[in-house]
């Protein structure tokens, strides 16, 4: 399950890379917005899966 949500976020950063540079080069706002909204998302991402996972240990272990 990590492989294929690493695999997700190496995506989601690369697209949000090359939107990055299209908006340098463009010159438009909306581009760069857009770039970051998805690195934020792919790191958004990554911290719900690790603390899901630590809870989820967490609950296991009790029961």
């Amino acid at each position: 399950m990590l492989v294929s949500i690493l695999v997700f976020d190496v995506a989601l950063v690369a697209w949000s890379l090359h939107l990055m540079d299209a908006a340098v080069q463009k010159r438009e706002f909306s581009l760069m917005l857009a770039g970051t909204l998805v690195a934020f998302s792919a790191a958004a991402m990554l911290v719900v899966y690790f603390l899901m996972h630590n809870c989820l240990n967490y609950l296991l272990k009790i029961s």
